[in-house]
């Protein structure tokens, strides 16, 4: 590897190259999303399985948020909180995935207790705060540059599941709705961030492999749900049953 640096024209599209190569958008588990090859009880234990990734946004934010050292990037990372937990006066993303499981049938006590999580599920999450936490502010804020890519699945998994599936409706996945506006306007902040700050070849490293690793831990959470729910099927001990 070179130790040159690279124009940041350069350094965000290796970051657009690591989406393109392993988002999730292309795991076989969200193709079956998409395009309602999944039955109800597959798609609760997607909905069940994820709330634990959504309830874990903040918490990962407010780690992140406890580090860093301006008012001013501490004030941009808080919009981040009041977004996922909401601000008291309208609901946030995680209140808005609970509305997702209540419309799917699931019962909101023992979503939020995790008593079905699957343990892929768990330790992904928890590799991800544990990440944000112990890694520099550069790779925690280029970890989050996976919602790059989110707008495109987001339209692509509500349109699927709203053709494909009579169980669920435009309410039911009323959460997706503000991400995307929220995504890019997170994506706009961190991405520059990430040009400005990452001065050294390996620092521009660094950045795409935190994004490589954020996107490695969405993959390995559709791998749990697929090894547990469609082939071979096999949930282990605990986990939720459809």
């Amino acid at each position: 590897m070179s130790d040159a640096l690279l124009p940041p024209d350069e350094l965000e599209r290796r970051l657009r190259a690591v989406g393109a190569e392993r988002y999730h958008v292309l795991h076989p588990f969200h193709r079956l999303l998409h395009d309602g090859k999944l039955s109800k009880g597959q798609v609760q234990a997607w909905a069940l399985n994820r709330y634990y990734y959504q309830a874990s946004i903040p918490r990962k934010d407010a780690t992140l948020l406890a580090r860093l050292p301006t008012t001013a990037l501490r004030r941009e990372w808080r919009r981040r909180l009041e977004d996922h937990d909401g601000d008291g006066s309208k609901p946030g993303g995680v209140e808005r995935w609970l509305k997702l499981t209540d419309g799917l049938g699931l019962d909101r006590d023992y979503v939020t207790s995790l008593a079905g999580l699957l343990p892929g599920t768990r330790f992904a999450v928890d590799a991800y705060v544990a990440f944000v936490r112990d890694r520099s502010i550069l790779e925690a804020i280029a970890s989050s540059l996976t919602e790059m890519f989110s707008p495109n699945i987001i339209a692509e998994r509500v349109s699927g599941m709203l053709r494909n599936y009579d169980f669920v409706s435009e309410d039911t996945l009323a959460y997706f709705t503000p991400r995307l506006t929220q995504a890019p306007r997170d994506v706009e902040f961190a991405l520059g961030y990430v040009k400005e700050h990452a001065t050294t070849r390996a620092q521009q490293e660094a950045a795409i492999a935190a994004l490589r690793f954020k996107c490695d831990l969405l993959w390995a959470q559709l791998d749990a749900l697929h090894f547990a729910y469609v082939a071979p099927a096999l949930p282990p001990p605990g986990a939720f049953r459809p």
